[in-house]
């Protein structure tokens, strides 16, 4: 099967906060505050709800039979109706499995409101196994089937106090983690119009994603060393022939720890 890694970018839709708060002439930055001040004073936190983000990038890896693919959806001018519309489109295309970290609790939902709001047609996503069998049970929406592999929720054991963060996991497996970004820094990147960094980062964080999973795989039995160690090599040699910086960066910081954690 093919598979499918992926991460997204997002920001507050501010065109929703104004429409919430009654703010339309304010800039895209004050109401971004008002949204916050407003999560924070219901729920003590800063966070938004899943329908008050807005996508800014979909980065995935996606691994075939044949040749390994490290990429962003669209371009840096592309509207997020047409990066929404990829990446089901990508779903239909190719049936994957799909891979997340927090999949279930964050991106898909956020691309399901999205697609909800500019009428997108994701008709291979939402599959239950009408129009195809196979789907019946195994599919994209249950949370306990394996074609999304959350892999947040599968390592805790679908429980929320053993739960780690991807930066956590990766450093844990000597693998680059954020090389000095995080999620809480993308609205700050995008105010300051650095989409370009937001992009990379989105990259790098997919990255370390695909190579947990194959770790994972791994102590699965899915694949034995000989395999695991091939597809280590094979994402090597596909980051090391780029010539993106931060690619670079990447590859030179990745550490793996060998079987076991002995050094």
């Amino acid at each position: 099967m093919n598979t499918l890694v992926f991460d997204i970018e997002t920001i507050p839709d501010t065109d929703l906060g104004r429409r919430l708060y009654g703010v339309e002439d304010l800039t895209d930055e004050d109401v971004g505050k008002i949204m916050f001040f407003k999560q924070r004073q219901a729920r003590g936190t800063e966070f938004l709800p899943v329908y008050q983000h807005r996508v800014v990038a979909i980065s995935a890896v996606l691994s075939t039979l044949d040749d390994l693919h490290v990429f962003t959806l669209g371009d840096e001018s592309a509207p997020e109706k047409e990066i929404v519309q990829r990446f089901f489109d990508g779903v239909a295309r190719y049936s994957p499995e799909l891979v997340s970290w927090n999949g279930q609790g964050f991106d898909l939902p956020v691309l399901h409101y999205r697609a909800l709001l500019h009428g997108i047609n994701a008709e291979r996503y939402w599959e239950t196994g009408d129009s195809d069998r196979e789907f019946r049970y195994n599919n994209y929406l249950s949370r306990f089937h394996w074609r999304h592999l959350d892999l947040m929720d599968v390592l805790s054991g679908f429980n929320p106090g053993a739960r780690a963060s991807l930066d956590n996991t990766a450093t844990l497996l000597g693998l680059p983690g954020k090389l000095g970004m995080s999620g809480d820094k993308v609205w700050e990147k995008y105010l300051a119009g650095e989409l370009t960094a937001i992009r990379n980062y989105c990259e790098t964080d997919v990255l370390n994603t695909f190579l947990i999973y194959l770790r994972f795989q791994l102590i699965r039995g899915v694949l034995d060393e000989t395999r695991y160690e091939r597809e280590l090599r094979r994402l090597e040699t596909k980051l090391r022939r780029s010539t993106s910086p931060h690619l670079t960066e990447f590859v030179e910081a990745w550490r793996p720890v060998p079987n076991g954690g002995d050094e």
